[in-house]
């Protein structure tokens, strides 16, 4: 051999990496071969030497050797235009072709495809050279991993075939991984098995995330958890969805928590032009547009039918779910900056049911449901006052697993929440930017429609004010939740979408075993609140186990999570969230972000110094506000009087503020709202049960308790978004605790643009000036100069 094949050799043993060495004939390759296969890669002839006069038969063939290399090999194919060498090719157990075949491109292609990895893995008898199974995918692969036989699996584990097959496909850090992974590593073939299983779980996992795919009914990857059905827009909440679906990608921290399984749920987004062709094709413009009223709406919206292009996709997504799915709307505003449409639209959620037929009946029923109450009066009445037109409201409709856990024939998830980057009432240590979390148990529908949650900072989960006492905690936690009725009855197509949602008690969830991690125990005879349910005594939701004990760290995650929303999107944020935790504690938590919106952040500052201003000066001064800034060209305030207030005709009284705000729309002018409790709370003994069209040309509205009647400030994430979005100013205030003032005897004096037993109207000459200082949490509303 000549001197320059010693130098090949010092050049691989400095270097250590495997080479592919020039050879002129069969010989002289082979010689090569044995020399150095240790560190070779292959060897290749090269035709060029048969140019230059080498006399030999086989200068003309072109050789990649079959070499070892750390117990991994490479393909063999030998190419001659001697016939005879097939022999050798065939001895040697190599591919052979022919180079004056007439189909030599095609038999190279069909090598390459068979034995470097690029068609279908096949799973061979090694004994036998037969053919047991054979898979063309990652997902095929990972299905069929646990009935592959022993022989086979252990056959081809040892020789790096699936890392070759893998690279192919160009799913390199999988290969990679699998590339150094030996049977030596594990204790049997089972717990190998096991673990590629789980590497390719959480590869495709992994893969699919932050992904807004295309669903394909025929070949749908269950590891995707976000797809959409058709080409239009998403529409708003569904972006949100996908930001929220990136940002857990982009962030690997927040999969650093053993046990918890942070995501969003299984979520498949019919797109915009679906509800163009359901509304074209069925001539429901018309119908939609006109006065009619809700109930004949909705009637003629059900009675049409989906396109039929959708019905195999709802089936195929039917068939992926484990859980209840909720049917949400993504409007082309939803959630845009200033005009969120929070809750303005139906949500519908439907059990899961084993008969198929039924429950694609039940999700159409729900999405038509949907799309119908786009055009009921509330929704119109919110457009007008939006300044946008009726007909271009156009919705996506989401449609995601529900979270949560079954417990006989209901279902709901362990905690709910809304979670926001900045903090409207910070109190003691807590600043605003530390951010504020409401929880509660079951359905969420409980805390965006402002029921009693507990509320705490991430930051400090172990401070909480409703639970620093056990009279506070007995008065002031959650004492209903609600729960999906998994019932197949239950659900019937209806203008109320919380048709098959039931309103249970906390000793309700004690039966099924839910209150663990989040009730403590009111010890009557010594007046203490106990952690946990060991003990005889009243359950108090504190979610003690969670925030005190830190048995799982949703403060921490939450913290997190807002941190990372508020940075990237630049603006704070409110993120809706559900968990289920499994009672028995042998299945990982689930985390699902079930939403994200930003909120406004109004920074207009201020020159006054409303710590100067006094209370006698004033019509409203308050300690708790919202806002901040100048509010002007108010002349208006709408009170509830406080004497003739009767919270059992709150709904009543809820009617009366709805034609006057539909007044103040029509004249294009603002006012000022005063009443006792909340306003809009769902539960009519806690306030006046209003939405938010009925208040929509409200521009400071006033939240004033009574004698016997304190309260809260509102808690409902819907609430606070569109107060905040809207610019709307809120004052809480309890002038008999000497918490704030309100002048009800001044403005009792004044004349009365309407009055009736409940409420008055008045108006004055000049405009208001209201003030907030959202800094310092104060505001006031100046009484005007004596005329």
């Amino acid at each position: 051999m000549s001197e320059g094949l010693n130098e090949h050799q010092k050049m691989l043993r400095m270097r250590g990496r495997p080479k592919v060495l020039l050879a002129r004939t069969y010989e002289e390759a082979t010689h090569l071969y044995e020399t150095y296969k240790d560190n070779l890669l292959g060897v290749i002839s090269d035709v060029n030497y048969q140019r230059k006069g080498v006399a030999d038969k086989n200068a003309g063939f072109r050789f990649i050797a079959k070499v070892k290399k750390d117990n991994k090999y490479m393909p063999l194919l030998l190419q001659s235009s001697e016939a005879d060498n097939k022999i050798e090719a065939k001895n040697l157990k190599v591919g052979f072709i022919h180079k004056q075949s007439k189909t030599q491109l095609s038999e190279l292609r069909n090598f390459i495809t068979e034995y470097m990895g690029f068609g279908d893995f096949v799973f061979i008898n090694p004994d036998t050279g037969a053919e047991l199974t054979r898979v063309s995918n990652l997902k095929t692969l990972q299905h069929k991993i646990k009935s592959i036989p022993d022989v086979s699996f252990r056959y081809h584990l040892q020789r790096n075939h699936l890392s070759k097959w893998l690279n192919a496909r160009a799913l390199f850090p999988i290969a990679e991984f699998l590339r150094y992974i030996s049977l030596d590593d594990f204790e049997d073939l089972e717990q190998t098995r096991k673990f590629l299983f789980n590497t390719i779980a959480n590869y495709r996992l992994n893969k699919a995330r932050g992904v807004i795919a295309k669903f394909y009914r025929d070949s749908f990857d269950e590891y995707l958890t976000f797809t959409r059905v058709g080409e239009g827009s998403i529409g708003g909440k569904a972006r949100g969805l996908a930001f929220l679906d990136s940002l857990i990608k982009r962030h690997p921290e927040l999969d650093s928590y053993k046990g918890i399984n942070i995501s969003i749920p299984r979520t498949v987004v019919l797109s915009t032009d679906v509800f163009d062709q359901f509304m074209e094709e069925n001539n429901l413009y018309d119908i939609a547009l006109s006065e009619a009223s809700d109930e004949e709406i909705f009637n003629e919206f059900i009675k049409a039918r989906l396109p039929f292009k959708i019905h195999k996709d709802l089936y195929a997504f039917l068939s992926y779910t484990d859980n209840p799915v909720a049917i949400r709307s993504s409007s082309l505003l939803e959630d845009s900056h200033y005009q969120p449409f929070a809750g303005i639209y139906s949500t519908y959620m439907i059990p899961k049911i084993d008969d198929d037929v039924l429950m694609v009946e039940y999700l159409s029923n729900a999405i038509k449901s949907v799309y119908a109450s786009v055009y009921f009066t509330d929704s119109k009445a919110y457009m007008s006052a939006t300044r946008n037109v009726i007909d271009e409201g156009k919705v996506g409709v989401v449609l995601q697993e529900v979270c949560g856990h079954q417990y006989g024939e209901r279902f709901y998830p362990t905690v709910s929440g809304v979670a926001r980057s900045i903090n409207f009432y910070p109190i003691d240590k807590e600043k605003p930017e530390d951010g504020i979390v409401n929880i509660g148990l079951g359905l969420g529908k409980h805390i965006v429609e402002g029921g009693i949650t507990l509320r705490f900072s991430p930051k400090y989960p172990k401070k909480i004010l409703q639970t620093s006492s056990p009279e506070y905690a007995l008065r002031d936690t959650q004492k209903e939740f609600y729960a999906l009725d998994l019932r197949s009855e239950a659900f019937k197509p209806s203008i109320n979408d919380g048709i098959n949602l039931q309103k249970l008690r906390i000793a309700d969830a004690e039966k099924d075993g839910s209150l663990r991690h989040i009730a403590s125990t009111y010890d009557f005879q010594n007046n203490i609140m106990r952690h946990g349910i060991m003990y005889k005594g009243k359950r108090v939701l504190t979610f003690a186990g969670i925030l005190q004990l830190n048995t799982i760290p949703l403060a921490e995650i939450l913290q997190k999570v807002l941190e990372i929303g508020h940075k990237e999107m630049n603006n704070p944020i409110e993120i809706e969230f559900a968990m289920d935790i499994d009672p028995t504690r042998k299945k990982d938590t689930v985390l699902n972000l079930l939403q994200i919106r930003p909120i406004v952040d109004n920074s207009e500052s201020i020159t006054a110094d409303l710590k100067k201003i006094k209370e006698e000066d004033t019509l409203i001064y308050s300690y708790q506000s919202l806002g901040n800034g100048n509010i002007k060209d108010i002349r208006d305030i709408v009170y509830v009087k406080p004497e003739a207030f009767n919270s059992a005709k709150t709904h009543e009284i809820a009617d009366q503020v709805n034609k006057i705000n539909k007044q103040f729309i029509a004249q294009d002018s603002n006012y000022v709202l005063i009443g006792p409790g909340r306003w809009g709370s769902s539960d009519p003994w806690l306030g006046i049960p209003v939405k938010w069209p009925h208040i929509s040309a409200a521009r400071l509205i006033v939240e004033s308790g009574l004698k016997n009647y304190r309260i809260d400030p509102s808690q409902g994430t819907h609430f606070f978004q569109n107060l905040t979005s809207f610019r709307v100013g809120y004052f809480t205030l309890n002038p008999y605790i000497d918490d704030g003032f309100l002048n009800t005897d001044y403005m009792d004096k004044l004349p009365a643009v309407f009055e009736d037993e409940y409420i008055r109207h008045i108006r004055f000459k000049q405009p208001l000036t209201v003030l907030i200082d959202g800094k310092k949490s104060l505001g006031v509303v100046m009484k005007p100069p004596e005329d």
